[in-house]
């Protein structure tokens, strides 16, 4: 995607001793890019969600394994880095399956062939992810021009939640890719995002997203979505996830399962974007998957940007109120309409998974 006419990724390989990424935690108020040099830069990238999105962290994973295997291509080291890493963000399953990856390559090379493979595979599962995003997109795309027709030129109303577009993987996004193609089709559409309290990535990165490429958007509280779904100003629902599971059921981030509830309650179709590499095969429901529980920090204060132009954290909540954080929910397979995947759109069954990816 292009940020002021310049084509951008959101991580880069720099020579083959450093990679750059998109500091997501300055947006949308600031626009800065940063250098990491090592697997410790990169799994405090991730941690501090400076590069965010389950695709994506995916991607800096095998990046920042890659880094490591350069200064030390043993066995032990290779554990170690991808135990180090992967330990950063429980939840999202893209982040274990790239490094699992990239250990199972690894582990059955000579070692002075190591670190040569190791760059070359992590710049390889980013050209996948883009190929997968641009796939999703196009498959959306069918669902979009589908309610357009029947619309018969009035505009399409898509809600998402949180950010799922290219920002969160390395271009084109999951839930956004589908937008972005409707929107250069000039399928007349406008989307509601969904604030995404508490770290607000609807706001500040969904909406960054969307205006600058010029696609109608508002932002929403994130207790609005119900109402505008009970007034018919929702036509469809489309979010990414960080797993699914064998079964089809969604974790994504906290408030999607509320979302998925509203959509049902109204007839509003709700779908789900997502790479296969997101589908956790090993897990029969998400009552397994593992929540990752984050700072209290982040619901008790906010930053912004204050008239002065200064950014500032601030407090917001009463004083001396703990808060509690989970980062994710988990939308049961009931409540989700279908998964559009880089192979097609299935439904959120074991079926409809398998039809799709029976050698998985």
């Amino acid at each position: 995607m292009k940020i002021g006419g310049t084509h951008y990724r959101s991580v880069w390989p720099i020579g083959e001793d450093a990679f750059g990424i998109i500091d997501q935690t300055r947006l949308p108020h600031e626009f800065v890019t940063l250098t990491l040099r090592s697997a410790q830069e990169a799994a405090h990238a991730i941690k501090s969600m400076q590069t965010r999105g389950a695709p994506l962290i995916g991607v800096v994973g095998a990046y920042g394994l890659a880094l490591a295997v350069r200064e030390d291509a043993g066995d032990d080291n290779i554990q170690k880095t991808v135990e180090m890493l992967e330990e950063t963000r429980p939840t999202a399953i893209n982040l274990k399956w790239a490094l699992w990856r990239m250990r199972g390559l690894l582990m059955n090379q000579p070692h002075g062939e190591r670190a040569r493979m190791a760059w070359a595979e992590a710049a390889k599962i980013a050209d996948e992810d883009v190929a997968m995003s641009e796939a999703i997109g196009w498959n959306g795309l069918k669902i979009i021009e589908r309610i357009a027709e029947k619309k018969q030129g009035r505009t399409v109303n898509i809600l998402t939640h949180c950010n799922a577009g290219w920002l969160a993987t390395v271009d084109y996004g999951t839930a956004l890719a589908p937008i972005y193609m409707a929107h250069d089709a000039g399928i007349p559409l406008h989307v509601w995002v969904d604030e995404t309290r508490p770290r607000g990535q609807g706001a500040s990165l969904t909406a960054f997203e969307l205006g600058s490429h010029g696609v109608p958007h508002a932002i929403l509280a994130d207790n609005a979505g119900g109402h505008y779904m009970q007034n018919g100003q929702v036509d469809l629902v489309i979010v990414g996830t960080d797993r699914v599971t064998a079964n089809g059921d969604v974790a994504n981030k906290i408030g999607t399962y509320l979302k998925a509830l509203a959509a049902h309650d109204n007839g509003v179709p709700f779908y789900v974007a997502l790479p296969s590499s997101t589908i956790d095969w090993t897990l029969d429901s998400g009552a397994d998957i593992p929540i990752e529980e984050r700072s209290q920090d982040e619901v008790l204060k906010t930053t912004g940007r204050t008239e002065d132009g200064k950014v500032v954290t601030v407090h917001i909540a009463a004083p001396g109120s703990p808060a509690a954080n989970p980062g994710f929910d988990v939308t049961p397979a009931r409540l989700v309409t279908g998964l559009i995947t880089e192979r097609g759109t299935c439904t959120a069954t074991p079926e409809g998974l398998r039809a799709l990816f029976p050698k998985s």
